[in-house]
């Protein structure tokens, strides 16, 4: 394990190093780590989630490719028009489901009083992009069109995703407002996958990427997504957020990243413009957090990062101005 930046990590995350330590993905191991089971997601204050129902649905998709697998989770006590998630989970584009999250999705339903929806897209190298985002957007375009029956408020849908499923947001927003219509309403992402050119950076960040992901994972993850090197000429701002020419008109957004994350860097600049193009913007950079540091289930800034996370969700679903 690197020590490189050790003595900057919280006190309280170090055992988080033990419980979460670095792999670094190759193609060789790419099938094990798959196969290993992925890590809970703590809950904050339990929900009485008895009453929300989880489904297993299919979106269609475009040409080809095969249906897209959805886990819908509603509020069966709910009858009034709600907000809705749409859940993009992480995984560096190549590993992760739906399923590994539906706890914490079944007590957000439960908490928040809405309806969450999360995504089984195709992961990489299998599916290259565009793939990964065809199937995104199969699958707001199927909340959309099916928000009568599953009580959702078209006005009040929002994107969440962590790390890839974070990146994954954001270039579902600027695809679904280049494209004019599906317009989500809130953005929401945890320590998000934005940039390519983060492998390739020619002074990269000195004290982050040593824990839980790495350079070389992050490496990996882009190779198998684009096909090219990462950094390489042309890449599509719907496969990297970050090579997007503008950012105005992306709906409110919420960012949490940690001082010690691979993506810390990515991140500010994603955030500072988005402010600069006229986008309200939440910024939140915990000090001495590495990457998926809101797994800890005690440590301070862990907790408080999913309040943050959770109040955020909150002010969005309820209609309230941050």
């Amino acid at each position: 394990m690197s020590s490189n930046s050790r003595h900057l990590v919280d006190p309280e995350l170090l055992d988080l190093l033990d419980a979460l330590p670095t792999t670094t993905f190759s193609a060789d191991i790419l099938g094990a780590l798959r196969e290993a089971p992925m890590p809970e997601y703590p809950i904050e204050t339990a929900a009485a989630a008895d009453n929300v129902r989880c489904t297993i649905e299919h979106a269609s998709a475009d040409g080809n490719a095969p249906a897209v697998g959805l886990r819908v989770y509603r509020p069966a006590s709910v009858t009034a028009a709600m907000g809705c998630l749409l859940h993009i989970h992480g995984g560096g584009f190549v590993r992760g489901g739906a399923a590994a999250h539906q706890n914490q999705h079944r007590q957000l339903a439960a908490m928040l009083g809405c309806v969450v929806v999360s995504v089984d897209y195709r992961l990489a190298p299998e599916t290259r992009f565009p793939g990964n985002l065809d199937d995104c957007m199969s699958a707001l375009s199927w909340i959309v069109e099916h928000a009568a029956s599953l009580s959702v408020d078209p006005a009040r849908i929002g994107v969440v995703g962590e790390s890839a499923g974070g990146g994954l947001a954001a270039c579902l927003c600027l695809a679904a407002r280049d494209r004019g219509k599906l317009k989500p309403a809130f953005l929401h992402m945890m320590y998000p996958m934005l940039d390519d050119r983060t492998c390739s950076a020619s002074e990269p960040h000195p004290h982050s990427g040593d824990y839980i992901w790495n350079r070389e994972s992050n490496h990996f993850g882009w190779s198998s997504l684009l096909g090219v090197p990462p950094g390489s000429d042309a890449v599509s701002p719907y496969a990297a957020a970050a090579r997007a020419a503008h950012l105005r008109g992306l709906p409110p957004t919420f960012i949490c990243t940690g001082s010690l994350d691979l993506f810390v860097d990515e991140n500010l600049e994603f955030a500072k413009r988005l402010m600069r193009d006229g986008v309200p913007t939440e910024l939140h950079v915990f000090a001495g957090a590495v990457h998926g540091f809101d797994y800890h289930p005690s440590a301070r800034i862990a907790v408080a990062a999913r309040q943050a996370s959770l109040s955020a969700l909150k002010a969005f679903l309820a209609g309230r101005d941050r």
